[in-house]
């Protein structure tokens, strides 16, 4: 089983919307895919079509009291399921730092569903936080959407500072960027998508475009590659999850 982070210090780069449609493009190729939605606004949960409510809340599962496979729902489709968020994951710092072993909390939870996936995709609120380090250490790749813009970068170079600075935190995990919400009618976008590549040879070379397909999700509740799969978009998350599996 593999766990994938989509995870982004910074909000509003598109990471709900990349778990979710490269969960359905993976399970789509005949992957057994799980989401777990750890983001208390429940956004993946929505677009799933999901109640966003947990029995006994995150800290049930955090503390062991309820295995992960119990709250587990079906999608409406094929090999793909959702761990629904739950406001009370507002708390999960809190619930994490009261474990035995914080660091190895989510890994272990995952432990128990490993025969019975492919595929994990954790979709991460932005932070940079206890919990955020528990999911690096149960993460084997981290897919940071970044946007072309100089907050985005900044927050993509903190990122990479703390990989650095923290080798027992994040072991062997791998740090897979790429473009997101691209507007290549913005001067700004143009030049520091040559000038971060430049920089960053290890960048991901699909992006994904800032379409109002991808905004149409919320009206659709579902992911852009099954209400739209011929668009731009679908296109785009497609070739993103072939480059994503290649270097897997």
């Amino acid at each position: 089983m593999k766990v994938l982070a989509t995870y982004n210090i910074k909000g509003g780069v598109g990471k709900t919307a990349t778990a979710v449609n490269l969960a359905y493009e993976a399970a789509s190729r005949g992957n057994r895919v799980l989401v777990w939605d750890l983001d208390p606004q429940g956004a993946a949960t929505f677009y799933f079509r999901i109640r966003p409510k947990v029995k006994g809340g995150g800290k049930a599962i955090v503390s062991g009291r309820r295995d992960l496979d119990e709250v587990i729902k079906a999608s409406d489709y094929d090999n793909l399921d959702v761990v629904p968020a739950d406001f009370s994951m507002r708390n999960l710092d809190l619930m994490i730092e009261g474990s035995k072993k914080p660091l190895a909390t989510l890994r272990r939870v995952l432990r128990s569903v490993a025969k019975e996936y492919d595929l994990v995709f954790l979709d991460c609120p932005p932070s940079i936080s206890l919990a955020s380090e528990s999911v690096f250490r149960a993460a084997d790749a981290l897919l940071v959407p970044v946007i072309p813009t100089t907050l985005s970068i900044r927050t993509f170079e903190q990122l990479d500072r703390f990989v650095e600075e923290n080798p027992e935190v994040v072991k062997d995990l791998d740090v897979i960027g790429f473009f997101s919400m691209v507007d290549r009618r913005k001067r700004l976008h143009r030049e520091l998508l040559v000038e971060l590549r430049a920089a960053r040879p290890d960048l991901l070379d699909e992006l994904i475009p800032a379409v109002t397909d991808v905004e149409r999700m919320g009206v659709h509740r579902q992911p852009v590659t099954a209400f739209s799969p011929g668009s731009r978009a679908a296109r785009s998350y497609a070739a993103l999850w072939d480059e994503i599996s290649a270097r897997l």
